[in-house]
């Protein structure tokens, strides 16, 4: 089997995942391993535990990449000496490259959220909180059409242009200047006093907000009138489909206790089960999920008005609030239950991009650090 550059897949996974998603405490991207390396062989966990590193090990992995980062907060040692270097130690030498897709998997779209969602058979709306889109101006560049190259490329060079993964992006049409320059002018084209018609360019460029001032500097830099036309205008703030949590509906509606029930077989069993708070007779049609921990979505789930919550580690106090409150029906699972499905999306990603040239499979070790349950 032909590998690929190690760099390659965390090309492909930022794509996915994109890292600027990722919460500001977080640590998400390569932890340990050489971009250069060949990589044929991936397998995928939520933990980074001794067992999962010795099956990856044992599986001839050149990347075991996770959800949950192995170093996190306080680390200033990777000495062999301690649990977690000791882990380090041992991919690095076994030739085992480690990744960590977090919080900017919990935001991406697809993402965490949405594995979770399609393993509830849910049909995804939107996120729970969508992440606000960047504030934009777009600006609107009058040039004569003999400078109008010179003007975009220097809209360009300010940041201007950019849309996603596409570059020097713009749009232009042909029209017709008029101006007539009056005393004190000192006009580029034109005679003082005389009507002037120019064949011009209307270019239009988007730019971030914060960009603004360098963008008109090399507007005004470039252009070759001595009091060039632009407007700039404000982009309304649009929703993203990326955010945390997800928002679906069932196909048909269902009982609180059916659809626990249906939550439990969908996911893999744990020692912590799945348990469910409200009225088990309650129907259930619009569901909120997040995987993960997600009672700080509780105010936020509470406003739209679905009928039930799935997410992990629920605490007493502020679960029995949500529901005095009146909001939706809560359902409690395994931390690594609900993030273990994000696992065979990534390993589609992987899949989708790289096809027979490497092979990706999911470890099926259970970290959920729970191990035994009483009745």
């Amino acid at each position: 089997m032909m590998g690929v550059r190690l760099a390659e897949v965390i090309a492909e996974l930022d794509r996915a995942y994109p890292p600027h998603l990722a919460e500001d405490w977080d640590s998400v991207g390569l932890v340990s391993g050489d971009p250069d390396d060949e990589v044929s062989t991936i397998r995928i966990a939520v933990d980074a535990t001794e067992a999962v590193v010795d099956e990856a090990i044992g599986a001839g992995a050149q990347l075991l990449l996770v959800h949950h980062p192995l170093l996190l907060r306080g680390v200033d040692t990777v000495g062999a000496h301690t649990p977690k270097g000791a882990l380090v130690h041992r991919l690095i030498r076994s030739g085992c490259a480690l990744m960590t897709a977090h919080t900017n998997a919990d935001s991406a779209d697809p993402g965490v959220s949405d594995a979770l969602a399609a393993a509830l058979g849910l049909v995804v709306r939107g996120p729970i909180g969508p992440l606000p889109q960047p504030a934009t101006d777009k600006w609107v560049v009058l040039a004569p059409q003999t400078d109008t190259d010179t003007v975009r490329r220097a809209l360009f060079a300010a940041g201007a242009g950019e849309i996603d993964d596409y570059r020097e992006c713009s749009w232009t049409v042909a029209g017709t200047g008029r101006f007539r320059p009056q005393g004190g002018a000192n006009p580029t084209i034109g005679t003082i006093g005389e009507l002037e018609q120019v064949a011009e360019d209307r270019v239009e460029v988007l730019a971030p907000r914060g960009l603004r001032g360098r963008v008109l500097a090399a507007l005004l830099a470039a252009h070759p009138y001595e009091s060039p036309a632009f407007d700039v205008f404000e982009s309304a703030p649009l929703d993203s489909p990326r955010g945390l949590g997800r928002v679906g509906e069932l196909p048909q509606p269902q009982t609180l206790a059916e659809f626990t029930a249906t939550v439990a077989a969908a996911l893999p069993a744990t020692a912590w089960g799945v348990r469910a708070a409200g009225d088990p007779q309650r129907k259930v049609r619009t569901v909120a999920v997040c995987g993960g921990a997600g009672d700080s979505l509780l105010s936020t789930v509470s406003r739209l008005g679905v009928d039930a919550y799935v997410t992990a580690d629920l605490r007493h106090h502020p679960a029995d609030e949500h529901l005095r409150a009146g909001g939706p029906a809560l359902v409690d699972v395994a931390h690594w239950a609900s993030e273990f499905p994000w696992c065979a999306q990534a390993r589609s990603v992987l899949e989708a991009a790289f096809g027979d040239r490497l092979t990706a499979t999911v470890s099926t070790i259970r970290t959920d650090p729970w191990t035994v349950a009483q009745r």
